[in-house]
């Protein structure tokens, strides 16, 4: 590598971490979105930033039994706004949290809900990933340029409760199931399904006008496991970060990352500078509104020779 490259990419660095704290300092919260009867999540998050856990979904299923969370937000502060969103729609305990993966924008406010009696449940490999990580998790949203303030009162809760293929959680009227999704996103990333209403929880497994964070991912892998959810009975699908969405947008999240496999792996044969290589990516795969700086992390963390 030379040393221009090197400046470029300490300078493609900086770049990152001052929109973060820009985005950051000025959050933006939708509220929680009735998608069917019991089901309930955050959905297309108009200002995605740190502060607001990059735009996370994160939803509930209530049944007469308690209430399942999937996934947590970024926060002890960003999962208390979630409580008090759920407790707007049921005061009914809240029993399971589910962590669909590992990463900081969907498990760090594990803590509140563990405040509340919640048993909180992961795949064995997303567990894994959270104890290996441990209080890094932590430094990595001050690295995005949250603030102690915005992270005040966060610690790393681990789950306590694995499986390894899928799980049942019976509410007593309807049943979620939780599922490995496969090596996609994360070795670990897993949905959740509520078949009596036919809702996805996809996890990260799904973007939706969002670029995609793929350092963790297996290509792949994640294109098989969106050929999976295309083949269930789904007709309402939540993705980790973007709208409501349908099997038109699997689909689109599958030509998204063939593409950009391709281009990556060709433009990396040539040259060793992720911002280069991210530029023509750029012109080469499907546009969406959301977190382009992805695009050259992706090529940093995937393609380029460590």
């Amino acid at each position: 590598m030379n040393k221009t490259s090197s400046v470029h990419r300490s300078f493609s660095v900086i770049a990152v971490v001052i929109i973060f704290i820009t985005l950051s300092a000025v959050p933006a919260h939708a509220a929680l979105t009735k998608i069917v009867e019991g089901v309930y999540s955050y959905v297309d998050e108009k200002s995605p930033s740190p502060a607001n856990s990059f735009g996370a979904n994160a939803g509930i299923v209530v049944g007469k039994d308690g209430i399942v969370v999937i996934d947590t937000l970024i926060s002890a502060k960003e999962a208390q706004r979630f409580i008090k969103d759920i407790r707007l729609v049921s005061d009914k305990p809240i029993r399971y949290v589910i962590d669909t993966h590992d990463h900081l924008d969907h498990v760090l406010g594990n803590c509140e809900f563990a405040k509340q009696g919640a048993t909180i449940v992961a795949q064995s490999e997303t567990k894994a990933a959270i104890v290996k990580n441990g209080d890094g998790l932590l430094g990595r949203a001050k690295y995005f340029g949250l603030t102690d303030e915005a992270m005040a009162g966060t610690t790393v809760v681990m789950p306590s409760l694995t499986f390894s293929d899928s799980m049942e959680i019976d509410l007593g009227d309807r049943k979620v199931r939780v599922m490995l999704a496969g090596p996609s996103h994360t070795g670990g990333s897993s949905i959740v399904y509520i078949p009596e209403s036919k809702v996805l929880f996809a996890g990260d497994v799904l973007f939706t006008n969002y670029h995609p964070n793929m350092r963790d991912g297996d290509i792949q892998g994640w294109v098989r496991s969106l050929d999976r959810i295309a083949a269930m009975d789904v007709a309402s699908i939540v993705p980790g970060h973007g709208p409501l969405s349908t099997k038109k947008d699997i689909d689109d999240m599958k030509v998204y990352l063939l593409a950009f496999d391709a281009k990556a792996k060709e433009l990396a044969a040539k040259s060793d500078s992720a911002d280069a290589i991210a530029a023509e990516i750029k012109k080469a795969i499907p546009s969406r509104t959301y977190f382009d700086m992805f695009i050259a992390s992706n090529v940093k963390g995937l393609y380029l020779k460590k």
